[in-house]
This record gives structure tokens, C-alpha cells and sequence, in this order.
């Protein structure tokens, strides 16, 4: 592809628009401002895209606005059909790139992968490369609110300024150590890079290869290992240039100060000059998406601009903080300079003049220049974090240590003369001493005395509960809950509450799994047709109380993807009536924030809990009809459900029973004690010395090539397939014990797996699943992948029983996405969005041919005594049909003789 720079004199006609508009306008000068010691050039990289080309109008609108030294240049990555159609070629001075979306090897679709081939790009073809000292690379979604001086920001020749990426968890963990060869000096950073162009002639080409490299990790692209929420890849640029950085040992100046996301508030001292509107931002009911925007043609749209936000004065009536009303500013500041670029932009492009308005006004006033005049760095703002330092840290840790380890040896011979002079004092305090010894034997027997006495009191009665729903997936979680209740010890009964629809019950076969508490299913919600089925937990509850008699004292409460591993009771994790224990859901920041405020009146006893509920009757009597309403009307409250105000990524409302819990909690004032040693998720690492209660699996977990995921046996009929079973789990012997916290953490993954599979094998013994043992003509049937789950074959018979391992299912599409550690219910979700469409698939399912046995004999004998009694009847129904047609003809014969008799009567 030819590759030219391409801008036309735009600025002359820009100024003609301002003089035109009445240069109320900032204006921007055409000269760099100021005098560099060296030479600047700034980098963005886009496609050939509506979407990137106002982002463009935006980004170099700021660049000459903010006053930033030397050139800017587009790096433009289309297609050959993209360009022959694209019409933004004037926009911002531009070299066209070679589209890498789909990779020319592998076919694989990365449109950021066109980022780092970009700027290889750029260093080969481009002369500018050649005449310049320092480069700042930028997102096409910024807006520049000053100049970004590299050594001014304390850049240095081998130590770039960053911005800091807190979620690019890769770099400490084993995703480093499998693409660098120096894991020890990845650096989360990105957004904002400025480095020397040496540094960058050595990095860009190990960007772009560890970009593809991370890309074809397929196996390491779980959010565990990356932080990516989606777990599909799509960060692999960041981690290309982390990785890539290391490799050539780059060592970063980390700032989290220079560069900050519209809608978040700015620490105090600190000026930013550079905003990324990567995230949604907020006003009141005023809002900005960039997201909402893909297909915008505003760029030639004359006239058109962004939705206008609120004015300056407006703000000081919406936020009395001074911190949090700044952050405001900045929010409409974004916005207001994306507009003034597209209103430049409009009249460069020969755009008719447009109407007067009041927001077209305040863009050309003084005031508004005023308030985006380009920034200067604070002191604050040119601050490092102290990670920018790791290594000389590390060099003076070590000098301070062979020091500090001198000074030990000396003071090891002073206390050696200190401890001969003590020895005569031990001796008189030897006496004291078994004293205090005496003291304390009888102390202790006091203390085992009350323990006794305590131990000797009756302890109140507990009752587990547990929700599920008419189908296959909850069968296989219930019998797995329900045989480790037994194995726990835990004290008491335990009862399924089993919602479902009158239509579900009648062909629902599990009624034996547990005991059950039958509840009308509220999945579809009668009055507004809302379909949520995590609604029916507290409606179950509620059920539950208002019409069955128990004698408990205290109510256990757990979700059906649990396996208990010991007993759950109140007087071990200490609670008590107004003093109920739960497990800590950190990522419920709704308590945090206006949600909690518009749903409880006591927003400050809204504690981030759920999962193991331990509540008092007398409490859960008063609470449950409580958590229902509360959950009710978080889920009507669809203006709350973004991300940012309740951590839900799917923003779907779906969390909106872990809010109706904690909400009600919070009116009713009941304040939890939050236990972390009683839950533990399998693939988390846990604390040593912890004895876990009970495992969620509700998220993916795996053992080396092994892994289990609850949302992959959704659909199939488990319960139901005598000897079935899920993969085996690695057997113990074969872990590595290298690393300490992954051995023990594989160790629980193992556990779990292995308590589903064994309460799988007791639930068919219970059922007297026919023995392997006894089956005649063993026909095995190879399990083959199938787009939905396949029907289990019958058992084999061996000389020992062998079980049927469940083949795993294929994967979903890309959008099906399991993940975020954050949101424990995703494979609800994915009922949710389905649910309307399941009857119109056309789900096939394979089935292997049955075994041949005496019964499948018998059976044989019957089908041809019917198939023969079949036709009998069918020959006796003609044979009688024929007799019937021929005695009416006979009728008709008689008929007729018999009016002739009676007319010849009468005619003599």
C-alpha cells in the first residue's frame, strides 16, 4: 500500500471559521509554542472508521488547543475495499498502514494489534522518524489539556514515562514468566507512553511480536490470569507492550497522575493533562458513552454535535464538594472540547454557519477559554508512584541488609557479655517463674472448666435451606449439596426449596433428591412479567417461613453450587438474634454509593455480604418478606444497573437479590459479622491455616489441563444416567509442590471435584442403579462432542463397575462469556438472556445405541406380540367393514322388491 502524509492546509481555514464565528472560540496557533530542547513527535493509532474519525477531530483539536510541541501524525489502518470509500483523509495529518484486524498468517481478528504494527510501521517508512528525539504515543480517545513535555515529566533515555494500569495482573503472575525473561521488571502500564525514540526503535518490534504471541495464549486468557473481565484476548496489546518493554529491559517511570478517566475525581494538588473517555461518564440524567457512538456519522453531519452537558454554574448546585464538584469540571470540559472540535472541524469543511444558541455561545466565550486554557504540571502531578524506583530499591535493600547484618554480629557479641550477667538474674527469676506457672495450670483448669460447662449447655437447633428450580443443572448441584450436608456433620435437617411452574412439576422427575419444600416459581414475576429467576431465593424463603413449623433456632443458608466440608453453626462464628454471619461479596459497591442511599435509609449499615447466610428465626421472620420487596425494587430501579454504581459487568440488574439482601439487612439495621474462613472459591489460593466450610464453585476452576465449569453441564441430564460422572480431577500425587500456595489451592480444586463425582456414585447406588457387573454384550460407547450436551450411554460392563465420564460440551460463541471472579452468578445471566429463544432451537442431541441385555431381549419378544396384535386388529376392522357394506347392499336389494309389491297392490 503507498504510504503518504496527507493533511491539506486546514488550519488557515479553521482561523477563517473563527473570525467568522466571532472568535469567542480558544483560539490555536499555528507556530509550536515555546522552544524545545528537543524534538517532539506525537503517535495515535486508528482505523478507517466513523467511530475513530471523530475521536481524531477530538484528540488533534486538544493536541493544538493544549499548545503540544512538534508534529502529530495519524497512523491509519484500512482495509483496501475500507479505503476506496473512506472520506476522512483531511482530518489530521495521517500515514496510511497496512490493516492488520485480520492477521495475514493466522486469520485471527485483533483490530489493536494494529497499534504496535503501526508504529513498526512508522519507524521504517516514515522521515519524521528519522528527525526526532523523543515520541508520546496517545489513544485516539484523549483529549490533551496540556503540553506533555517527556522530559519535563522525567523521561529518560531507557526509562519512559507510563501511565499506570493496575489491572494488568499478568505481570505478577506466571503469564510473565511464560513471555519474558524477565518477569521481574513488567510494569503495568499504558495509555500514555513517552520515550526516547532509541528506546522505541529497540521495543516496537518485540511489541508487535509479544503482541501475537500473548494473542495465540489462548489457555491463558481467563480474567485469573490477565484481569481482562471478558477473558478473551482482547488486552493482548497491553501485554505485548508490558512484556515487550521487559524483554528489552525498559524500565518504566510509573505516573498515576498525569492522565485520568472522565466521571473518576482527581486527587487534591493534582492537575491532569491528559482525560481518556474509555468509560462512561455522568451527570445527573446527562451521560457520554463513547461505546453508543460506533456508527456516528457526526463528522459530516453539518451542524450536529454531542448531546451539550450541564454549565459550569449548574454544577456548583449539583456537588457542594469542592474535590467531587472539580471532577464535574473535568467531565464537561471532555466534552465540551469533543464539541468545540466538531464545531471547528463543521465550518473548516465549508459547513453553512450555524444558528445561534445559548451552548454555541458559551463555546465561543470567554469563559470557556478560560477554562480549557492549557494546563501546567503541578508538583503533585509530576510525582512517581514508588514502584518507579523497584530496582534501586532493591540494589539499596541489599547494601542495607549485608549493614544491617554487621550490626547484628556486633550485637551479637555484646549480648552474649549481656547475657552472662542475665543468667545470674534468670536464677532469682526461675522462682517467679514456676510461680506464674502454678498461676496459670490454674488458670487454665479454670478455663477447661468453663469450656466444659459451655460444651455441657444444649445447643440451639439449626435448619439448612437451599434454593433451586425444576431442572437437570439444579439436580446435579443438589445432590452433590445435599450428600456433602450428610458427609459435613453439620447438625440439624436440611430442606430444598424447590420453585417451579405447575407445567415444570408435572414432568419433573427429581423429587427424591432431597427433602423438598415445593414453592410457585416467581422466574416469570406475575404482576410485571419481569423474567428473573434469582428472585425466587428470598420468595422461596418467604414461602418457606409463612408455611412450615420448625423447631430451629438458627436458619442456614446456602446456594445450590456448594460443597460443605465441615459444619456450619452460630456458635462457632459467633452469631446471635440482631447478629447474623455471612461471607464478605466485596464487589456489592452499590453499598457504597447513591444506590444503597435510594433503597435503604440507613446506607451506612449496608454490609458487602452473601453467600453462607447464618440468621436467627425470630430476625429471618421479620427479614425475608423484607429481602423480597427490596429485591423487587432494585430490579425495577433499571437506572441504577450500570456498572459503576453496582459492579455488575453484564450491567443487567442480575446482582439485584444480593442488593435486595443487603438492603433490607441495612433498614432492619441487622449488622453481620463477616466471616472469610468460612467460604472459599476452588482455583482461589487460600490462607494458610484456614479450614474452609464450604466451596462455591460457581466460577471455572482448573488443574493443569484439567477444569470443571458449572455453566457447561447446564443442560445436561445427569442425575437421571445411572453411573455418569464429570471428569476426574488430576490425582493428588502427580502436583508439583514448588510453589505452596498453588499446591494447596490445587488441592481444594481436587477435593471439590472429587465430592461431586463421589456424591454422584451414592446417589445412584441409593437409586440401585443396575451393576456393571451383571450387563450382557458390553457395547462402548465413544462420547463425541456435540453442539449441545449428548445423552449418556448406558453404563459398560467390566470386571470392576466403570463409570461413564461426561464428555465436555463445546464451547458457547464468543459473546458467552464465563468470568469475572467479581460476579459469582454469570451462568444465570446466561438463562436469563435466553430464556424467550429456547423453544425455537432446534436442539439435536446424539444418542448411542442401547446395550444389548436379557431385558432389551424381552423386550423384543413384546414389541412382536403387539406389532402382531396391531395388525390382527387392523384385518378384524376390515374384515367386519366388509360385512357391514354388504348387508346394506343386500337392505337396498330388498328395499326396492319390496315397493314394487306394494305399488302393484295398489294398482289392482
Amino acid at each position: 500500500m503507498a504510504t503518504a502524509l496527507k493533511f491539506p492546509s486546514l488550519l488557515v481555514v479553521v482561523a477563517m471559521a473563527i473570525l467568522s464565528m466571532g472568535g469567542g472560540i480558544a483560539q490555536e496557533s499555528e507556530a509550536v509554542a515555546g522552544t524545545a530542547p528537543y524534538r517532539i513527535h506525537t503517535l495515535f493509532s486508528v482505523e478507517c472508521q466513523n467511530y475513530f474519525d471523530w475521536q481524531t477531530v477530538g484528540l488533534v483539536h486538544s493536541f493544538r488547543k493544549a499548545h503540544q510541541p512538534g508534529p502529530i501524525t495519524r497512523l491509519l489502518s484500512c482495509t483496501d475495499e475500507q479505503r476506496k470509500n473512506y472520506a476522512g483523509m483531511d482530518l489530521a495529518p495521517t500515514l496510511e498502514v497496512p490493516s492488520m484486524s485480520l492477521h495475514p498468517k493466522t486469520g485471527d481478528w485483533y483490530p489493536a494489534i494494529n497499534k504496535p504494527a503501526g508504529i513498526v510501521h512508522w519507524l521504517k517508512h516514515s522521515k519524521d522518524a528519522e528527525n526526532v528525539d523523543w515520541v508520546v504515543i496517545l489513544d485516539a480517545d484523549m483529549i490533551i489539556r496540556g503540553p506533555i513535555i517527556p522530559w519535563e515529566l522525567g523521561a529518560e533515555k531507557g526509562k519512559p514515562v507510563a501511565a499506570y494500569y493496575g489491572y494488568l495482573v499478568g505481570c505478577d503472575n506466571i503469564l510473565a514468566k511464560l513471555h519474558t525473561k524477565h518477569p521481574e521488571i513488567c510494569d503495568k502500564v499504558g495509555g500514555l507512553l513517552a520515550m526516547h525514540i532509541d528506546d522505541l526503535r529497540a521495543l516496537a518490534p518485540m511489541w508487535l511480536s509479544k503482541t501475537e504471541e500473548v494473542r495465540a495464549d489462548k489457555d491463558h486468557w481467563p480474567t485469573n490470569y490477565t484481569g481482562d473481565i471478558y477473558g478473551m484476548g482482547w488486552i493482548s496489546e497491553m501485554y505485548g507492550y508490558s512484556f515487550g518493554a521487559a524483554e528489552v529491559g525498559l524500565l518504566h517511570k510509573i505516573t498515576d497522575n498525569l492522565m485520568i478517566y472522565p466521571g473518576y475525581i482527581p486527587r487534591e494538588g493534582v492537575e491532569p493533562i491528559l482525560m481518556h473517555y474509555g468509560l462512561t461518564f455522568s451527570i445527573g440524567n446527562w451521560s457520554f458513552s463513547k461505546l453508543q457512538h460506533h456508527e456516528d456519522n457526526i463528522v459530516y453531519d453539518c451542524g450536529r454535535l454531542f448531546p451539550e452537558p450541564p454549565y459550569p454554574r449548574e454544577l456548583n448546585a449539583i456537588e457542594s464538594d469542592p474535590n467531587k464538584r472539580r471532577a464535574l469540571f473535568l467531565d464537561i470540559e471532555c466534552m465540551n472540547t469533543l464539541n468545540e472540535g466538531l464545531l471547528l472541524h463543521h465550518a473548516a469543511r465549508g459547513c453553512p454557519k450555524p444558528k445561534w444558541s445559548k451552548y454555541l455561545s458559551f463555546l465561543r466565550s470567554n469563559k470557556f477559554a478560560e477554562l480549557t486554557r492549557p494546563k501546567k504540571l503541578t508538583p503533585k502531578s509530576r510525582q512517581m508512584m514508588e514502584v518507579v524506583v523497584r530496582k534501586q530499591k532493591q540494589e539499596v535493600a541489599e547494601l542495607d541488609k549485608q549493614k544491617q547484618k554487621q550490626e547484628q554480629e556486633a550485637a551479637e557479641l555484646a549480648k552474649q557479655k549481656q547475657k552472662q550477667e542475665q543468667e545470674a538474674a534468670e536464677l532469682a527469676k526461675q522462682k517467679q517463674k514456676q510461680e506464674q506457672e502454678a498461676a496459670e495450670l490454674a488458670k487454665q483448669k479454670q478455663k477447661q472448666e468453663q469450656e466444659a460447662a459451655e460444651l455441657a449447655k444444649p445447643h440451639p437447633k439449626i435448619h439448612t435451606l437451599f434454593s433451586t428450580e425444576c431442572t437437570p443443572y439444579f439436580d446435579w448441584q443438589t445432590v452433590g449439596l445435599v450428600h456433602s450436608f450428610h458427609k459435613s456433620g453439620q447438625p440439624g435437617e436440611i430442606t430444598r426449596l424447590l420453585s417451579c411452574t405447575d407445567e415444570d412439576l408435572n414432568s419433573y422427575k427429581g423429587h427424591d433428591l432431597a427433602p423438598t419444600h415445593y414453592v410457585p416459581s416467581m422466574s416469570r414475576h406475575p404482576l410485571t412479567g419481569d423474567w428473573y429467576p434469582a428472585i425466587n431465593k428470598p420468595a422461596a424463603v418467604l414461602h418457606w417461613m409463612n408455611h412450615v413449623k420448625t423447631d430451629a433456632e438458627y436458619i442456614v443458608i446456602l446456594d445450590a453450587d456448594m460443597i460443605m466440608r465441615g459444619p456450619i453453626t452460630p456458635w462457632e462464628f459467633n452469631a446471635d438474634k440482631g447478629r447474623p454471619v455471612s461471607t464478605p461479596y466485596d464487589y456489592l459497591i452499590g453499598c457504597d454509593n447513591e444506590l444503597a442511599k435510594a433503597h435503604t435509609r440507613h446506607p451506612e449499615a449496608c454490609d458487602k455480604v452473601g453467600g453462607v447466610i447464618i440468621m436467627h428465626i425470630r430476625d429471618l421472620k421479620r427479614f425475608s418478606l423484607l429481602w423480597l420487596h427490596k429485591t423487587e425494587e432494585v430490579r425495577a430501579d433499571v437506572g441504577h444497573w450500570s456498572k459503576d454504581i453496582t459492579g455488575d459487568i453484564y450491567e443487567a440488574g442480575w446482582i439485584s437479590e444480593m442488593y435486595g439482601y443487603s438492603f433490607a439487612a441495612a433498614e432492619m439495621n441487622l449488622r453481620h459479622v463477616i466471616s472469610k474462613d468460612m467460604l472459599i472459591y476452588p482455583g482461589y489460593n487460600p490462607v494458610p491455616g484456614v479450614n474452609y466450610r464450604v466451596f462455591h464453585y460457581g466460577l471455572e476452576f482448573r488443574v493443569g489441563n484439567w477444569s470443571f465449569d458449572k455453566a457447561k453441564w447446564r443442560r445436561m441430564d445427569i442425575v437421571d444416567k445411572c453411573w455418569a460422572k464429570f471428569p476426574d480431577p488430576p490425582d493428588p500425587s502427580t502436583l508439583k509442590r514448588a510453589d505452596e500456595d498453588s499446591f494447596q489451592r490445587d488441592l481444594l480444586s481436587i477435593e471439590c471435584g472429587k465430592a461431586l463425582n463421589e456424591a454422584l456414585q451414592s446417589h445412584y447406588e441409593r437409586r440401585k442403579c443396575p451393576d456393571p457387573n451383571t450387563l450382557s454384550n458390553p457395547v462402548r460407547e465413544q462420547a463425541k462432542p456435540a453442539p449441545n450436551p449428548p445423552s449418556l450411554s448406558p453404563p459398560i460392563r467390566k470386571k470392576t463397575p466403570e463409570i461413564t465420564s461426561l464428555p465436555p460440551p463445546d464451547r458457547g460463541p464468543p459473546n458467552e462469556i464465563t468470568a469475572s471472579r467479581k460476579i459469582g452468578k454469570i451462568d444465570d445471566v446466561d438463562d436469563a438472556l435466553t430464556h424467550d429463544d429456547v423453544a425455537a432451537k432446534n436442539e439435536s442431541r446424539e444418542i448411542s445405541p442401547p446395550v444389548e441385555t436379557n431385558e432389551n431381549q424381552t423386550f423384543g419378544f413384546m414389541r412382536f406380540w403387539i406389532i402382531g396384535l396391531w395388525g390382527f386388529s387392523i384385518l378384524s376392522f376390515f374384515a367386519v367393514m366388509a360385512m357391514m357394506i354388504s348387508r346394506q347392499k343386500g337392505q337396498r336389494k330388498r328395499g326396492k322388491a319390496f315397493k314394487t309389491k306394494r305399488r302393484t297392490t295398489y294398482s289392482g
